[in-house]
């Protein structure tokens, strides 16, 4: 998605340790009509698999998920990073690990929202490693629904989450992949 690649060169920030800072319109402040395009871009790469749901994680992937849920008509249902007292009875459960925050978090899903008559989108605002989209795969196999495939705004092609996902048979449709950057220079792979 041009846009989102010329929002990222002109808005983010590069950070030590691979950090692309792009709290201005994504994970910090949202920029609510650019959402809605990559949304729209979304629904648009998913508009014949059929998708029934949205799985994301919170927080930073509900915005994007919202805005590809809102052109879709489909509900969103978001992992929770812990179990809380509004969450009760049976769930889904696995470990994440979050690159940007350094630490692992059991992620729940209450199975009242997510059965084996779903077919499920999930998608998520970055994609390094890999970590939270297979820790959300787990949860869709845990809850025997069908995975038609994940989305991202940015991914991190360099960290390889990306293609390892695509060497399972994983359909995987990344808004703006990043090949390389540092504190001068962003190179987006030509997708």
């Amino acid at each position: 998605m041009k846009a989102l690649e010329e929002k990222i060169l002109k808005e983010g920030t590069v950070l030590p340790g691979n950090i692309l800072k792009v709290g201005s319109f994504l994970n910090h402040q949202l920029d609510v009509d650019f959402i809605m395009e990559m949304g729209n871009e979304i629904a648009r790469l998913f508009a014949d698999s059929k998708v029934t749901k949205i799985l994301t994680i919170e927080t930073s992937g509900i915005a994007i998920a919202m805005g590809a849920a809102v052109w879709m008509h489909i509900p969103v249902v978001f992992a929770k990073k812990h179990k809380s007292n509004n969450v009760n009875g049976e769930v889904y459960s696995t470990v994440v690990h979050s690159y940007t925050h350094g630490t692992d978090y059991t992620v729940v899903v209450s199975r009242e929202f997510l059965n084996s008559s779903d077919k499920v989108l999930i998608i998520d605002d970055f994609l390094a490693n890999g970590k939270a989209l297979n820790g959300l795969i787990d949860i869709v196999v845990q809850s025997g629904a069908e995975l038609v495939g994940t989305s991202c705004a940015i991914e991190k092609g360099f960290q390889g989450g990306g293609d390892k996902l695509r060497e399972k048979g994983i359909r995987v449709e990344s808004l703006a992949v990043i090949d390389s950057m540092d504190d001068t220079s962003i190179t987006f792979r030509k997708i």
